[in-house]
């Protein structure tokens, strides 16, 4: 089984794992691209979410069960990482300021909004596996800001194809204007 297989099977396990404890979880990053294209178009390193810091608690009890193990990384206020298998799961905690807008949770950029309509999109699919998604649009804005947001995160090649394959699709399905 070669690693997009496994990582498959990882997100589908996490789905129903935060689905049984009534914790939404979202994909982002090149995995949340892939389920709105509906195919694999790359090797992934992680796999990259994101769920309310609300939820921090019960979604590492419920994923230590399963037999993840907690990683040491960014604050835990910020972002929580696991892995099971010899894969990695990276958890961003997401919380909602005083007007109702998705913010950073934790961390230096506490309080700074994420995207409009970052959490609109719905569900993706590969094949038979439906997972909710960051929108496209806000994937794009994400992945052209982040190196603007923060200079230590240098643009990768991997995002400017990504965005590429993004757009592409948003043309051809009438959902694209710059």
């Amino acid at each position: 089984m070669g690693r997009a297989d496994q990582q498959l099977r990882l997100i589908a396990e996490i789905v129903q794992v935060a689905g049984a404890l009534e914790v939404e979880v979202w994909l982002r990053g090149g995995w949340a691209m892939d389920f709105f294209l509906g195919e694999v178009t790359r090797d992934h390193e992680d796999i990259d979410w994101f769920a309310w810091t609300d939820n921090a608690g019960a979604l590492a009890e419920g994923l230590l069960l399963h037999g993840y193990q907690p990683i040491p990384g960014p604050p835990p206020d910020l972002q929580l990482d696991f892995a099971k298998d010899g894969l990695d799961n990276s958890f961003t905690f997401l919380d909602r300021d005083i007007a109702g807008r998705v913010v950073v949770a934790g961390g230096p950029w506490a309080g700074a909004p994420w995207p409009e309509g970052m959490l609109d999109a719905g569900p993706g699919r590969i094949g038979g596996l439906q997972c909710a998604i960051v929108s496209p649009q806000a994937q794009i804005e994400i992945k052209r800001m982040m190196p603007i947001w923060d200079p230590s995160r240098p643009r990768r090649t991997k995002d400017a194809e990504d965005i590429a394959r993004l757009e592409a699709a948003l043309r051809a399905w009438g959902n694209w204007s710059e």
